[in-house]
Order: C-alpha cells, then sequence, then structure tokens
C-alpha cells in the first residue's frame, strides 16, 4: 500500500513472469514525505485514475511499454470493496472481466485501475551510516523487478529547486553563469534519478544510480522517461497547461523497460494553468504560508536522521500537521476535477470549468 493508492492482488508475480492486481485509488494525500494528511479530498483519487489511465492509454498509442491493462468500470463493477483508511488492503476479490475496460468505455469516474506486478524485494537498512543493501535487493530480484529508482524529468527550473544546487546553469544548456531569479524554461529536458524506497529520497550520480538500477539499463531508463515527457507534454500543451516536471517509475522483465506505478497525474507531474500551479504543489505551498512550524519540523526531522542510525525520520518529529479549512478543501477538489476533465478532453467529473476553479485556488 501507498500512501495515497491501495493494492490488490489477483497473482502474485514470479522470478520468470508477471502478476496481476489492481490500484485502488483513495481520496488521501501526502505532502513533504509524511504519508497521509489528516484530511481526504473529496474527488482527488477518481482524477488520478482518470489521469493516469489517459496518459497509460497514450503512452502505448505511441509505443511505450507499461504494466497498464485498463480501468473498472465503477457502473459494472459496483462500488470499490476498499475503506478509503485501510491498514491493510491486500486481498483481491474478483473483477468481472467485461468490468475491465478502456477509459473511453466509462460514463462514472474510475477509482481502480488494473496492472500487471512485478516482484518487489526487501531493500535491507544496514544503518550506522552504511545506507541500504542494494545488492541484497538485486539477488532476491532475479530478471523481473521494480527498479529502485525514481526518474525525474524537468521542463522548467523554478526559484528554490534543488536542481540549482546540484547544476550549474551550463550544464543544463544554459547561457548564463549564474541562475536567473526568474523561472527558467530549459532549452531541453533534464532527467535525473533519485531513490524509491529510502526513508528520504535523495539525488544520485550517474554512478549511483547505475548501480541501484541493477540489470536495468539507466539510458534506456533516461529514454523511456523523455518519451513519457514528450507525450505529457504534448497532451498539457493542447489542453492549455502547461507541463513543468515529473516523474516516473519503471520495471524490468527480462531486459525490457516498462512504465510502472501512475504517470502524468496531478501528484506525479506539476503542471500549470495561466500561470497558477495546478497539482499536489498547491496543497504543499498552502501548508508553507499556514503551517510552518510543522514543515520546519519535518526538515529538522530529515536532517537529524543522516546523524542516528535509524532509517525512519517520522519517530523523531515532534509535531503534527493541521487539518485543512473546508474551503482548501473544496478548492482543491475541484481543481482536481476540473483538472482531469480539462486534461483528458472528457466531462466525467461534475467540476466548474478549469477557468474557475485556478482562480480559487489562486485566492487560497
Amino acid at each position: 500500500m501507498t500512501s495515497v493508492k491501495e493494492f490488490r492482488v489477483a497473482e502474485p508475480a514470479t522470478a520468470e513472469s508477471l502478476g496481476r492486481g489492481r490500484f485502488v485509488f483513495t481520496d488521501a494525500y501526502s505532502v513533504f514525505d509524511w504519508g497521509r494528511m489528516p484530511d481526504p479530498i473529496p474527488r482527488k483519487g477518481a482524477s488520478l485514475c482518470t489521469m493516469g489511465a489517459y496518459n497509460f492509454e497514450r503512452l502505448e498509442e505511441a509505443g511505450v511499454p507499461t504494466h497498464y491493462r485498463g480501468v473498472v468500470d465503477p457502473n459494472r463493477a459496483g462500488e470499490p470493496t476498499a475503506e478509503p483508511n485501510a491498514a491493510e488492503p491486500d486481498a483481491d476479490e474478483p473483477i468481472p472481466d467485461d468490468a475491465i475496460v478502456g477509459l473511453d468505455a466509462v460514463s462514472t469516474p474510475p477509482t481502480e485501475m488494473v496492472i500487471e506486478l512485478t516482484q518487489v524485494p526487501e531493500l535491507p537498512y544496514l544503518g550506522d551510516g552504511d545506507g541500504y543493501d542494494y545488492d541484497a535487493y538485486h539477488a532476491s530480484a532475479a530478471e523481473n523487478y521494480l527498479i529502485p529508482l525514481e526518474v525525474v524529468f524537468r521542463n522548467t527550473v523554478p526559484i528554490g529547486s534543488s536542481l540549482r544546487d546540484r547544476r550549474e546553469p551550463s550544464d543544463v544548456g544554459l547561457d548564463a553563469s549564474e541562475w536567473p531569479e526568474t523561472v527558467v524554461d530549459l532549452p531541453e529536458p533534464v532527467v535525473e534519478f533519485s531513490t524509491k524506497y529510502e526513508e528520504q529520497d535523495r539525488y544520485l550520480t550517474r554512478e549511483e544510480a547505475t548501480r541501484i538500477a541493477g540489470a536495468a539499463s539507466i539510458e534506456d531508463l533516461e529514454a523511456t522517461a523523455l518519451a513519457v515527457n514528450r507525450v505529457v507534454t504534448d497532451r498539457a500543451n493542447a489542453a492549455g497547461f502547461d507541463h513543468e516536471d515529473g516523474k516516473i517509475e519503471c520495471l524490468y522483465l527480462d531486459g525490457e523497460i516498462r512504465v510502472a506505478d501512475v504517470v502524468g497525474t496531478f501528484d506525479e507531474n506539476r503542471f500549470a494553468y495561466d500561470g497558477q500551479e495546478v497539482s499536489k504543489e498547491v496543497v504543499r505551498q498552502w501548508y508553507k504560508r499556514n503551517d510552518s512550524e510543522w514543515v520546519a519540523a519535518v526538515s529538522e526531522a530529515k536532517q537529524a536522521v543522516a546523524d542516528r542510525s535509524v532509517a525512519d525520520w517520522r519517530t523523531i518529529c515532534d509535531d503534527e500537521p493541521v487539518p485543512l479549512p473546508d474551503r482548501v478543501i473544496e478548492a482543491v477538489s475541484a481543481m482536481y476535477a476540473a483538472g482531469a476533465n480539462a486534461y483528458t478532453g472528457v466531462d466525467l467529473f461534475d467540476a466548474p470549468a478549469i477557468e474557475e476553479a485556478v482562480d480559487d485556488v489562486r485566492e487560497l
């Protein structure tokens, strides 16, 4: 289970073959790697499922292999069986074959996505500053595993981006000796690699990423990320959005890389519309403005854990996030729903026009 979507296994993966399962998207959200936050955001899960399915289907059309196999039509399969905050939602119940369809076959926003499954071995934490045992991970993985990396692609560099600390402007194709004090549009997308299963995400050198990827080719991962970025950016442009950055996760099977997890949603990617962020960044910035003590406590805990023989920084964070006000929940819910309608070009959600929803979150 992830912090915002739940997991069903119909057929486990083996060393030789992929399994089958599904995601159940909840209305939970997470910011600053905290895990589930105090409030659900209505329609968020359905919007992520809808956008993810839409993008997977565009990727398949573009010849990019993925683990996506369809969505579950709510009108044919009934309501999801999971409770929104179920603790261990890993048991699967059969879905009728005729309920697994393409997105164009549904008239109600879906919340379940059928996927192929790969192996996800344990990643042992060695402690005492020795990090994680990726050799053990790959020894258990054989030739069928989830690559323990996030592959990040960037089309812009906002003010405050950590990329400005890691790279010089000339490293990313800019004709400048210093970073401008404005948002920078990159001449070509930049691809970076970060950890996936460590308690604190960290960006990696290419050499580190090569080791962590195991048998998977870093060059192939980069090419896949750029292909995904092209598909999502083209659709975003057509729908009036600016696609700023995003990430993918991938599985490796007998020499082939396939896009896994979910792609091109308002949680995995950052989009803007008419100059306003339309993504989870809206909530992240609200907490920075309105619960700065908790944000600072999270940052301090993440820094402190680096000097201790523990992996989970949450165990030493003494603060808790405040709940979102109702008006923020309502505006962000409308943003997700209206944004999904606008991005896909199909009005699956009863939501305001994207322009109205954007104006509302701009005022938060």
